[in-house]
């Protein structure tokens, strides 16, 4: 089974909580850390991966709402 990358964070919360926010539409997501815990508390890289089959879904549930800028 391959996974894809949708995005990195520096902050492993953010992950989590885009996580969550896939499991809520049923879509399997998993967390990979990238490297070694940063010193200070300043988060450590992960990634957030789901299957090929809901790549678009994910990355649409996860960015950001654009603006109305037509008002």
């Amino acid at each position: 089974m391959s996974w894809i990358t949708l995005t990195t964070t520096s902050f492993r919360w953010e992950a989590e909580l885009m996580q969550q926010l896939l499991a809520a539409h049923e879509i399997p997501a998993r967390i990979v850390d990238l490297g070694i815990a940063s010193y200070f508390g300043a988060g450590s890289a992960t990634a957030l991966q789901v299957l090929p089959e809901h790549q678009q879904t994910a990355s649409l549930l996860i960015s950001p709402i654009e603006e109305d800028s037509s008002q």
